[in-house]
């Protein structure tokens, strides 16, 4: 029997094996059991039938297995990917060519375990030889930071040792890693880390390149200088970061300068920018985080958040009499129905009394002095009307009783009325809380404006959510086809003059705000979310070997509170209202306006009548003297 058979029957037999026989299925035995992970085993090999049956029939009760000849691509969607350990002879002719095929699965996804039977079955036990000649045919792999793969080699008839190969970069040299040695029976594990990219994170001195958005090129002589930092925040906070980082992790890095995040072109059919540069794998890391968005998953790989910083409508909250009706404010519904209430009854009482006085001799004056309530429905109303109004009232009534009903509804009134005006001084001066959603910013009177960026431009103009379509349709687009897209300080001022919201980053625009406001003009601030993304977050390739990496350094970082004290730095929180908000505010038209409209509509109302019944006058003489003329033909 052949190597490859006598090598498959002790697998079977694994367990049982005695001193005597072949030493090799036991250390690959054992070498799944360190490994503890993998649920299946995939097989790539030129065996024959009957030697793969007997290899199924040993794994197969404790492990998942199944044979590929050669056919790589017939498990890469595989959900379970993670989980598989891929077995592959090296002596088999066309093994070196799927190993090339296999691609990126090289360093991600798969476990492998490389054998090759020639070396294993010579008697020759050299271990520079064999680990040469492994090296020699994996030379041209890309088998980076990020792979599990082992190859074993025999040092004597019971002695082996399993090693792991890798390297840092697709230029680098190939690394052999020791995995575990098999003595006489016994397998020992030499890992001091089992996690891999625990392991391997020293990268020595590896050049890792990181491409990072300027948008000012003075940035680049204040990435850590703390000056102007609201001029590319999040660039300057990721920079700190990233060093921080690649020092972690034991690497160099090389930047490279990019004027945007990255957006697909259309008619390019590629990605600019930063996202150009990662997905045409010129950088390894995205120096400046990114939104996370649907379309740029396919193309970049997504790590941790680092900056906690988002763009939103910052504007002063507008007077109350700007959303609402504020002489309408101070009484509820039922209160006002209650005033109805008392107004309607007040008249009736005294249209009684009136009536009585009208009625009883002893209480008639003079029947022509105007200063007597006559007994009718209007007069009194309009004399209760007056009293609501505190206006007073020109005619009053002669009985007691009449005299008691009113001086109780000119009392009731009266405290209503004062009421009803402290309430209105406060509401004047109070702001509007109204605006608490895009739908009720798109619905306001405010005007609207938005920081000049990249990214700005490009959200604003591609928003296809109903409502986000229609704030930049209607509130950022001109009619003449400008776009209110304006600097900084210019935005931020106009915040100041209100009703007026700014779409900016916050961090960059409260600290503008906290240096050029006033303090109580640093109340009433609020900010309302346009984009419909998360927090942005750190970036790579796609499918990059240094993912794990990045991501527990950056994760570290993180617990270290470097990146909390690097956010705290660079960005400006929202600034506390300790001015009190104190200051007064004038009263403007905007308040006085459902006053004005009352004068407006009840000046029309009243000319409308007024020319009624002049109408009216008109018709009825025209209508006597028809009437007359009829009655002198008659009787003529």
């Amino acid at each position: 029997m052949n190597f490859i058979g006598t090598f498959l029957v002790l697998l079977y037999f694994g367990g049982r094996a005695t001193a005597t026989g072949s030493a090799v299925p036991l250390v690959l035995l054992n070498i799944l059991e360190a490994i503890k992970y993998p649920l299946k085993v995939k097989i790539m090999s030129c065996w024959q039938e009957p030697l793969k049956l007997q290899f199924f029939n040993a794994l197969n009760d404790r492990y998942l297995t199944s044979f590929a000849d050669d056919h790589i691509n017939q498990f890469e969607e595989d959900i379970n990917d993670h989980q598989i350990l891929l077995v592959v002879d090296l002596s088999c002719p066309n093994t070196i060519n799927l190993l090339q095929s296999a691609g990126q699965l090289l360093y991600m996804k798969y476990r492998w375990l490389l054998l090759d039977s020639v070396l294993l079955e010579n008697d020759q036990f050299d271990e520079d030889t064999q680990t040469r000649s492994y090296l020699d045919q994996l030379s041209e792999l890309p088998l980076l930071v990020s792979s599990e793969i082992m190859f074993m080699i025999r040092r004597g008839p019971n002695d082996f040792v399993v090693n792991f190969v890798f390297r840092t970069g697709y230029d680098d040299p190939l690394r052999v890693e020791i995995f575990g040695t098999w003595v006489n029976g016994s397998f020992t594990d030499h890992r001091e880390l089992v996690v891999t990219s625990v392991r391997r994170l020293n990268l020595r001195r590896y050049m890792l390149r990181a491409s990072m958005v300027v948008t000012i090129p003075e940035t680049l002589h204040h990435l850590t200088d703390y000056k102007d930092k609201h001029i590319d925040t999040i660039t300057k906070v990721n920079y700190v970061l990233t060093n921080d980082l690649v020092h972690y992790m034991g690497a160099r890095i090389n930047y490279s300068v990019v004027s945007s995040w990255g957006y697909y072109n259309s008619t390019t059919k590629r990605w600019d920018g930063m996202i150009g540069e990662l997905s045409h794998r010129t950088a390894d890391l995205g120096a400046s985080p990114l939104f996370f968005t649907s379309d740029r998953i396919a193309v970049i790989d997504y790590v941790a958040m680092t900056s906690a910083t988002r763009s939103k409508f910052i504007f002063r909250s507008p007077k109350l009499s700007f959303t609402e009706n504020v002489f309408l404010l101070p009484f509820d519904d039922i209160v006002w129905v209650c005033i109805a209430i008392v107004i309607i009854l007040s008249s009736g009482l005294l249209v009684i009394t009136a009536h009585a006085e009208w009625s009883v001799p002893l209480l008639q004056d003079d029947p022509n002095d105007p200063s007597i309530l006559r007994p009718t429905f209007r007069d009194t109303l309009l004399m209760i009307y007056g009293a609501t109004c505190q206006q007073g009232s020109s005619t009053l009534p002669r009985s007691c009783s009449a005299r008691t009903i009113t001086m109780i509804t000119f009392t009731i009134l009266m405290f209503l009325y004062v009421c009803y005006s402290a309430n209105i001084v406060a509401l004047l001066q109070s702001p509007s809380t109204k605006i608490r959603t895009l739908e009720d910013l798109l619905a306001s009177r405010l005007k609207f404006g938005a920081h000049d960026t990249v990214f700005n431009h490009y959200y604003f103009t591609h928003a296809t959510e109903p409502t986000r379509q229609a704030i930049y349709e209607r509130k950022i687009r001109q009619p003449d086809g400008s776009e209110n897209f304006v600097p900084l300080e210019q935005g931020i001022d106009r915040i100041r003059r209100g009703l007026y919201a700014f779409h900016v980053e916050q961090g960059v625009g409260y600290k503008v705000i906290s240096e050029t406001y006033q303090e109580d003009e640093k109340c009433g601030l609020q900010e309302i979310q346009y984009l419909q993304v998360i927090d942005p977050y750190y970036a790579i390739q796609k499918n990059s070997s240094f993912k794990e990496h990045v991501k527990i350094g950056l994760f570290r970082l993180n617990e270290h509170g470097i990146q909390y004290r690097e956010n705290a730095n660079f960005y400006t929180k929202k600034p506390k209202c300790t001015g009190g908000g104190g200051k007064f505010v004038p009263v403007s038209l905007v308040d006085t306006e459902p006053a004005i409209l009352v004068i407006v509509w009840g000046a029309a109302l009243a000319a409308t009548m007024f020319v009624g019944e002049i109408f009216l006058a008109k018709c009825s003489r025209k209508i006597r003297d028809w009437k007359g003329a009829q009655v002198l033909t008659y009787r003529k």
